[in-house]
C-alpha cells in the first residue's frame, strides 16, 4: 500500500519544485534608487497593474547594475516590467499623459507603441532555472 501511494505521490512532489529566474538589468545612468521589478504571469495586468504580478521586489542598483532572482517558480509564460525609481518615492513617475520620467525596462527589451509593450511582446516561456537581460531605455 505504501508503495501504491509512492507511486501516486512522487510526480506531484517533483513537480512542487520550482524553478528560479535570474534577471539580469542594465543600461542604468545612475546608482541612485533602486530598481522595481515586476513578474507577470497575467496578459491582462502586464504591466499596468504591479498589484496583480505574481511577484516583485525592489533591489539596489551597482555600478549601473542590478540582479534579482524568482525562486519556485512553476513552467510557465511570463513577461517582466521594471522602472528605475531614482527618485526613490516608491512610485514610477510619469508627465501629465502619463508617459514616465524615470528609465523603464521589460523582458525581451520590448517597447511599445503610443504606450507600454504588450504581454505578447515581453512574453518568454520559463521550463527551467533561467537568466534573462532586460536592457533599461
Amino acid at each position: 500500500m505504501r508503495a501504491l501511494w509512492l507511486a501516486v505521490l512522487m510526480p506531484a512532489l517533483v513537480c512542487a519544485e520550482g524553478f528560479t529566474l535570474t534577471v539580469h538589468l542594465t543600461g542604468f545612468k545612475s546608482d541612485r534608487g533602486k530598481v522595481a521589478v515586476a513578474l507577470f504571469d497575467n496578459a491582462a495586468a502586464y504591466p499596468t497593474k504591479p498589484e496583480k504580478a505574481r511577484a516583485s521586489v525592489r533591489e539596489a542598483i551597482v555600478n549601473g547594475e542590478a540582479r534579482v532572482e524568482f525562486k519556485d517558480l512553476p513552467a510557465g509564460t511570463y513577461a517582466i516590467a521594471a522602472y528605475h525609481d531614482a527618485n526613490g518615492n516608491g512610485k514610477m513617475d510619469t508627465n501629465f499623459i502619463g508617459i514616465p520620467k524615470e528609465p523603464t525596462g521589460a523582458s525581451n527589451d520590448a517597447k511599445g507603441r503610443m504606450g507600454p509593450p504588450s504581454f505578447k511582446a515581453a512574453q518568454f516561456s520559463l521550463s527551467g532555472n533561467q537568466r534573462v537581460t532586460v536592457t533599461m531605455q
